[in-house]
């Protein structure tokens, strides 16, 4: 017969339980032996001895690889690896360090006290993003698997989590390559001797138009218009072509070429899986820390750079006084380092069982904050060059925020600098990349979660199951395609990935800390990297970053500002259709949680007795 070798697992071998029963496979109690299955009967044999904590535990990494356990059920097909340690590292860096940290965390940074907010921001990483990051790191590396199985192995009934995280995934591929796309357009109309947003003289511009560069007595008023906002909004988007979000009108076929291109590069990027993805990311990940070095030198060199950094910098003691702000940084720290989405579960799935992603955890998260730290620099340098050639306050200057920022102001003051063309060519290269990167990761996570759960099916056929799911996405795509598909894009991006998913991070983080157990999660740490982790990490996971989850999903629904974007205001009914994309993806928890309770066999008091199939229960 099969040989099948039963390792003990602490959710199933609890230290100190009684006898089990001896049928081949079943879960047996005594943690001091393994059994072999031979010919339908049991063999006891010894079990390989467990991981021994070094003295320093919980405060270090072992400097040896452990021995001990190896992680829960076999795999039915051999599971790809990273060919080296650092394709999974840039693929992490890659996908946390995204166009949020060039365009929200500069804006968030001064609009909330400037150098006082990086005191809320940092401890709301290091109680909040920092554990939930490693969390998730240590889950999908342990039980190597996707977004959806996982949960059979951590609490079933909150398998609607994994459904949960795929539809967001969805939701944010619909909206986030769009804005890539406006990037290549950007980057494909850079290669001309003059940038088409550096004068007023085309025939996309209005009587508005006001171009104050190299210009005396110009008068900026409430009613004058770059060149470079004309470009952004009557070129690339052509939104005077819709009224709203009750029409859209057509499509726009550059946009759709540049999308079309984008989602080609996905693919072939994504379809052999990990072996390809990690090759890439060294191009995708790297290149954009080499621009932001360019442009920071650039940007200091600027007259009137000091006042951007000034106003960046400048600390609002009084701001912290302000729970807004406290939201905020949480908010952002929690949106940057990107637990929830599933991809730190699916990028960790494929690393060595032994891989010390303790140290991983540390090094991406600081290497995140401190590249959101840097962006603000290069930001505010030509923020400050704007407003001393504007002759106005930097205050004035910095108020767009969002993708405005990347596809207005910064190409502004791009078109007037010597070598524009240059710099505006390697900075568009720059938002791609950086774009590309945290794609990559979100559909992995995607195809890594649907892939687990139907083996059976899809084993074999990545290939395929990629292409449509790259499909999907790109059909999905459309609707932001159209005249007034910034306003589509906008919509998605308030709803579609908001209050949901950090919803979905806080019940994640209840299933593991409470219900699967803190002391079984930290025994599979152990398992993994020798230590167990220490009191500050098991305190966070259970109080701390449940806390701020909550704190921060209250917080957002209680305060919902008026939706606009340039002049329009969003209607109401949209609004309502907005509530009902975030809903659509939270949904499927308790959808399955009822589902599970409803088709499982038994009284709910004899299955929470343990009588029957409990296979629902934690």
């Amino acid at each position: 017969g099969r040989k099948h070798i039963h390792h003990p697992n602490p959710k199933t071998h609890p230290p100190g339980g009684s006898g089990g029963r001896a049928a081949c496979g079943e879960a047996v109690t005594q943690p001091e032996s393994c059994r072999i299955c031979r010919g339908g009967r049991m063999a006891e044999q010894p079990c390989p001895a467990p991981a021994t904590s070094p003295p320093w535990q919980g405060t270090a990494p072992h400097p040896g690889p452990p021995t001990g356990p190896t992680p829960p059920g076999p795999q039915t097909h051999p599971r790809d690896k990273w060919s080296k340690k650092m394709d999974f590292l840039l693929s992490v860096i890659g996908f946390a360090v995204d166009l949020g940290n060039v365009w929200r965390f500069p804006y968030i940074c001064y609009q909330n006290g400037g150098g006082a907010f990086l005191i809320p921001y940092t401890l709301m990483a290091v109680f909040g993003g920092v554990p939930l990051f490693y969390m998730e790191l240590a889950l999908g590396q342990f039980h190597r698997t996707g977004a959806i199985p996982i949960w059979k192995r951590i609490c079933p009934i909150f398998k609607g989590i994994g459904f949960a995280i795929c539809i967001i995934g969805l939701y944010v591929s619909f909206y986030y390559n769009t804005i890539i796309a406006w990037a290549l357009y950007y980057f494909y109309s850079s290669f001309s001797g003059t940038l088409p947003w550096a004068s007023c003289d085309n025939p996309w511009n209005t009587p508005d138009c006001t171009n104050y560069f190299g210009r005396s007595n110009v008068t900026w008023t409430n009613f004058s218009r770059s060149p470079a906002e004309e470009f952004y909004t009557r070129k690339v988007l052509e939104i005077q072509k819709s009224r709203g979000l009750y029409d859209t009108g057509g499509i726009h076929w550059q946009l759709l070429l540049c999308l079309f291109l984008i989602f080609t590069i996905v693919y072939f990027s994504l379809w052999k899986g990990v072996k390809t993805s990690g090759k890439v990311v060294w191009v995708t990940a790297t290149l954009p820390y080499f621009v932001l070095l360019i442009l920071l030198i650039r940007g200091a060199t600027l007259p009137g750079a000091w006042r951007g950094v000034v106003f960046y910098l400048r600390p609002d003691w009084g701001k912290l006084l302000n729970t807004a702000v406290w939201v905020d940084a949480a908010a952002q720290i929690f949106f940057s380092l990107g637990p929830g989405f599933g991809v730190l579960l699916a990028l960790a799935s494929y690393n060595h069982f032994h891989n010390n992603c303790y140290r991983d955890a540390l090094v991406t998260s600081v290497v995140n904050c401190l590249t959101s730290f840097l962006s603000g620099f290069v930001i505010f340098t030509v923020l400050g060059y704007m407003a001393e050639m504007r002759d106005v306050e930097v205050e004035d200057v910095a108020r767009d925020k969002g993708p405005s920022l990347l596809f207005i102001t910064y190409p502004e003051a791009i078109a007037n600098m010597v070598g524009s063309t240059f710099f505006a060519i390697i900075f568009f290269l720059m938002m791609i990349t950086l774009g590309l990167d945290s794609t990559f990761g979100g559909l992995e996570a995607v195809i890594t979660a649907v892939m687990d759960e139907y083996p059976q099916v899809l084993a074999g056929r990545r290939e395929v199951f990629v292409l449509g799911l790259i499909t999907v996405c790109f059909l999905g795509s459309l609707s932001t395609l159209t005249y007034g598909g910034a306003y589509v894009v906008k919509l998605l991006e308030e709803f579609g990935a908001g209050c949901s998913i950090l919803a979905v991070v806080l019940l994640e983080t209840i299933a593991v800390s409470w219900f699967y157990g803190i002391q079984r999660f930290s025994h599979d740490v152990k398992a993994m990297l020798g230590f167990t982790p220490g009191l500050f990490w098991k305190v966070c996971w259970v109080a701390v970053s449940p806390a701020l989850l909550a704190f921060i999903v209250i917080s957002s629904l209680l305060d919902q500002p008026p939706l606009t974007l340039f002049d329009y205001q969003y209607p109401e009914w949209s609004i309502s259709v907005g509530y009902l994309i975030g809903a659509s993806s939270f949904i499927c928890i308790p959808f399955y949680m009822v589902y599970k309770l409803v088709w499982t066999p038994g009284s709910l008091k004899q299955v929470r007795r343990g009588v029957g199939d409990h296979s629902w229960a934690c």
